[in-house]
C-alpha cells in the first residue's frame, strides 16, 4: 500500500489528483441488469471481464484513482446470495485484482506495487447500509450493535488488505457512530491508509443528523486517514462541506466526488432527473479552490464527467 510520504510527494507533484466515477452507472451503461442486492459486485463472480473494462473506460477518461467493485461485497452479504464463504474471500480479493489488471492493461505492462508512475487503486469500503441493500446508507439508521458493526468491518478489512491495493476508500458513511468503528479498526493497522468520505443530506450535516465539522474531526488524529470528505451526496452542498471539513481536520486532504445532481429513490432503485457532465468542470474548479485535492464523481456520473474534470484541472 501507498505511505503518506509517497502519497505527499503524489500532491506535490500533481497538485490535485482525479478520481472515476460510477463503476455501476458505467456498468448499466454497458447493458448489465445491476437491480440485486449485490449491485455491481455481482459481476465479480459472473462476468469479472465486465468491471475490468469499466475500469479501463475510467483510466482512458484520465482517472488516477480507480475504485474497486467490492463497495457492496461483504462475506456475509455474498453468502446471502448462496456464495461459499471461501468463495466470498476470493471474490473480496479479486475485485482488487481485477482492478490492479486494468491498470496494468492500461500500462501495457505487469503490474508492480512499487511502480510509483501509473494509476492507483482504491479498495472499496462500503457502509454497513450497503450490506443491507435498503437504501440506509442514506440514513445511517441500522438497527445494530457498535459490536456487530466492528465485526462486519474488521473481517472485510482484513480480507481485501490482503490484495494490497494502493488505498481503502471507506466511502458513504452516514454517521458518526460508523465513523467512530471504522477510526477504530484503521487505528489497529499499519498496512492501510485510506481515505472517508461521508454521505451527507445537505451542506452542513450527515445523513444521520451530525455536523460535518464533528463528524470530520473524528479523523483528524487517525494518522491512517489521509484525507477526508464526501461522496453520493448532491453536488450542491460539496462547498460547504470541503470548507467546513478544511476548518475541523486541517491537516487531512479533502476528497470530493458528488453524484451527479440526480435524485436517488431507495424504494424504486433508481434515479431521477438529469445533469450535464460540462457541469463538472466547473464544478472541479469550484472544489478546488475550496480546498479539495481529490476529485471525481459518484452515482450516475461516467467516464466523459471524469474527462471534464480531468481537463479542467490539467488545463
Amino acid at each position: 500500500m501507498l505511505t503518506l510520504s509517497i502519497l505527499n510527494s503524489l500532491f506535490e507533484r500533481t497538485g490535485a489528483v482525479v478520481l472515476d466515477g460510477g463503476l455501476a452507472t458505467e456498468l448499466e451503461r454497458q447493458g448489465h441488469d445491476l437491480n440485486q442486492k449485490l449491485w455491481s459486485a455481482k459481476l465479480l463472480k459472473t462476468d469479472p471481464g465486465a468491471i475490468r473494462h469499466a475500469h479501463r473506460a475510467y483510466l482512458d477518461a484520465g482517472a488516477q484513482f480507480i475504485t474497486t467493485a467490492s463497495y457492496q461485497a461483504s462475506v456475509p452479504g455474498l453468502a446471502a446470495a448462496g456464495i461459499p464463504e471461501s468463495q466470498a474471500k476470493k471474490l473480496l480479493l479479486d475485485s482488487v485484482s481485477i482492478a490492479q489488471q486494468a491498470v496494468a492493461d492500461y500500462l501495457g505492462c505487469p503490474w508492480r506495487q512499487e511502480e510509483l508512475d501509473r494509476p492507483f487503486v482504491a479498495a472499496s469500503i462500503g457502509p454497513y447500509g450497503a450490506f443491507l441493500a435498503d437504501g440506509s446508507e442514506y440514513r445511517g439508521n441500522y438497527g445494530v450493535s457498535l459490536d456487530e458493526l466492528r465485526d462486519f468491518h474488521a473481517e472485510r478489512l482484513a480480507v481485501i488488505c490482503q490484495a494490497q491495493p494502493d488505498v481503502l476508500a471507506c466511502e458513504t458513511i452516514p454517521s458518526a457512530q460508523e465513523a467512530e468503528v471504522l477510526r477504530d479498526i484503521l487505528a489497529e493497522r499499519n498496512d492501510a491508509m485510506a481515505w472517508v468520505s461521508f454521505s451527507c443530506a445537505d451542506g452542513e450535516h450527515l445523513c444521520d443528523g451530525t455536523p460535518i465539522q464533528d463528524s470530520a474531526a473524528i479523523f483528524e488524529n487517525c494518522p491512517q486517514v489521509f484525507a477526508i470528505g464526501l461522496n453520493c451526496t448532491a453536488p450542491q452542498h460539496a462547498r460547504s462541506l470541503i470548507e467546513k471539513i478544511r476548518v475541523s481536520a486541517p491537516s487531512k486532504r479533502v476528497v470530493v466526488y458528488p453524484n451527479s445532481g440526480q435524485v436517488y429513490n431507495a424504494q424504486g432503485r433508481m434515479w431521477t432527473g438529469s445533469s450535464s457532465a460540462a457541469d463538472f468542470g466547473r464544478l472541479a474548479k469550484e472544489w478546488l479552490t475550496a480546498g479539495a485535492t481529490l476529485i471525481g464523481g459518484c452515482c450516475q456520473t461516467g467516464p466523459e464527467h471524469i474527462r471534464v474534470i480531468q481537463e479542467t484541472l490539467r488545463g
